[in-house]
């Protein structure tokens, strides 16, 4: 038997008024959950504990079986492991985000937060303006790391755990009252700003409009974490496939395989098929049991707050992820369970993540009926007058088809439990 997660990250949303009172879920073409729907069980979980802020870092965690209440030290320190920081027990990371604050000629703190991604700026372009900020504000205290994307590191070298402001929960909003209390960190985003903004990528950038990639932004602080072993916890072997350095940070701490997938970046226009050929070797030829299968695009979409955007990333999911997933396992004769779930819902309305239950698709192989293909495949013993195969022909993958499941999942660290039972 092998064993898939498929995490649709920030999949879960509520209903919106453009989609006919659907949500994104609801209303995106997604043949291949429809089709598994009929055949699988539907329910809720609860990824994130009580009293825990809402993000994709503890919800992951629940996702591969790991208590956020007892294994969670922060954010960042995930992503340090990614890319391979040296922490010491004394240094605290940061996650450092290059955002877009507009440019109007007033003063640093009432500048406003446009962009946390920066358009979504290439690695190879965002590094560039790394060092430029290393140049200026590196040194024995502070050390910079180049992540991926818009997503980098921050050593504090000696540090202390302080609370900063998530830059995706305040897009839109002037951003004096959101900067860090600690004025090191407040003099240091200044003055990234001034260092950036006028670089040569950003007036480039602003000339193809593109949102320039002009501050640094500190935030997610944390610990070395210490993980234990997911294959030891679990019994099972595992590959995260992920554009993102928090998931690969968490494989790295689990000692999981991590896959490394060319054309990956964690937006709409991901490498879709790379990461399901990553997926299926290590499974059908490399002797693993589990694959974890990370798609960042429904997520960022939900913070641009677009929502044909979402909808779009909803249905690579399911065409160019899930779709050949199964194809291939059931192609290669083998036995698979697949589980399907957002790790937190990222609603269109508040452009953030909130901490409300998710759906979840549970799919055996071995259960005899079809995974694939119409209703008229279903054996006939479940069309004739059966009543229970008449509810599942109008079941379709959503939030609301979770709550009428009638399953709820209080602790999320407990579904892997499920998706792992013989």
């Amino acid at each position: 038997m092998k064993y898939v997660i498929v995490l649709g990250d920030g999949m879960a949303d509520e209903p919106i008024e453009a989609l006919d009172g659907k949500t994104p879920l609801e209303y995106a073409d997604t043949p291949n959950l429809d089709r598994l729907s009929k055949v699988a069980e539907i329910g809720m979980v609860h990824t994130i504990p009580e009293g825990m802020k809402p993000g994709s870092d503890t919800a992951n965690l629940s996702v591969l079986g790991y208590n956020p209440k007892v294994y969670y030290s922060g954010r960042s320190p995930l992503e340090a492991l990614s890319i391979g920081v040296p922490m010491k027990d004394t240094d605290i990371a940061l996650r450092c985000n290059i955002v877009t604050l507009s440019e109007n000629d007033c003063p640093f703190e009432e500048q406003t937060i446009l962009d946390h991604s920066s358009s979504e700026i290439s690695t190879k372009d965002c590094a560039v303006l790394l060092h430029e900020v290393e140049k200026e504000l590196a040194g024995e205290e502070f050390q910079f790391y180049v992540g991926t994307s818009y997503r980098h590191c921050l050593i504090w070298n000696q540090g202390r755990v302080l609370e900063f402001t998530q830059p995706h929960d305040v897009l839109g909003q002037v951003i004096g009252q959101y900067l860090p209390a600690e004025e090191k960190f407040r003099s240091m985003m200044e003055k990234s700003y001034e260092i950036l903004k006028n670089h040569p990528i950003n007036i480039e950038r602003k000339k193809q409009g593109l949102n320039p990639a002009n501050c640094c932004w500190f935030w997610g602080a944390g610990t070395r974490p210490a993980l234990s072993s997911f294959e030891e916890k679990t019994g099972k072997k595992g590959m995260m496939v992920s554009a993102v350095d928090l998931l690969k940070g968490i494989a790295v701490g689990a000692g999981m395989g991590v896959a490394d997938v060319e054309g990956a970046t964690g937006g709409l226009h991901t490498n879709y098929e790379g990461k399901v050929e990553a997926a299926c070797k290590a499974l059908l030829e490399d002797g693993y049991d589990f694959a974890y299968i990370h798609v960042e695009a429904p997520d960022e979409m939900g913070h641009q707050g677009s929502v044909e955007k979402k909808v779009r990333a909803i249905h690579y999911l399911d065409t160019r992820v899930i779709g050949p997933v199964v194809e291939k396992l059931r192609a290669a004769g083998t036995a698979f369970r697949l589980l399907v779930l957002p790790d937190h819902p990222t609603p269109i309305r508040v452009r953030t993540h909130t901490a409300d239950s998710v759906p979840y698709l549970l799919y055996d192989s071995t259960s005899g009926e079809p995974v694939c293909g119409s209703l008229e495949e279903m054996p006939s013993t479940l069309q004739e007058g059966d009543n229970r195969a008449k509810e599942r022909e109008s079941r379709s993958y959503s939030e609301r088809e979770g709550r009428a499941g009638g399953i709820l999942i209080a602790e999320g660290h407990r579904l892997i439990d499920r998706l792992f039972e013989k």
